[in-house]
């Protein structure tokens, strides 16, 4: 049971990149089915099929919020959720330009979250579960790097002290 929940909100930015990739996934099928002959190469068919086929795997890895339980940290996804233990956390650090620089290594850059694995020169390597970079919270372990964008950033960040050990 969550000893505290935090909303993942979603920045102008996030809203507009989502927005523009839903209606292009969209688009895409009902173009090429539009275009397309009596019967269509598998190729093609694939590639009517796949636009929709990622807009439900960003769908699916979409962040609805964070919550703390005893000693973990969730992610809150549609219908599941990512735990992370807050053994060895070290440092927790409110930073709204934690993510400035960075490179998606591998991950999603905008359909509902920035969401994976990443790098700049600040962090180096981390992974992130974000909505909002203005909102972004840096928590340090030994050996990884996690980014998280809670709704109350500086609230969160104190619970989270209180697992440096």
């Amino acid at each position: 049971m969550p000893l505290v929940v935090f909303q993942a909100p979603w920045s102008r930015q996030l809203k507009i990149i989502s927005l523009l990739s839903v209606v292009l996934l969209l688009a895409i099928p009902f173009i090429l089915i539009g275009k397309s002959q009596q019967s269509p190469s598998l190729l093609y068919s694939i590639a009517i099929a796949l636009p929709p086929i990622i807009l439900l795997l960003g769908a699916a890895f979409a962040i609805r919020g964070y919550s703390l339980t005893n000693n973990s940290l969730q992610i809150l996804r549609p219908g599941w959720k990512t735990s992370i233990s807050l053994e060895g956390l070290r440092e927790v650090k409110v930073d709204p330009k934690a993510m400035q620089g960075s490179v998606r290594i591998f991950g999603n850059s905008g359909l509902f979250g920035y969401v994976g694995l990443f790098q700049n020169q600040q962090l180096g390597r981390y992974r992130a579960f974000v909505t909002d970079q203005e909102k972004a919270l840096v928590l340090y372990f030994p050996g990884k790097t996690l980014v998280i964008t809670p709704d109350k950033p500086e609230y969160m960040a104190e619970m989270l002290r209180q697992y440096i050990r």
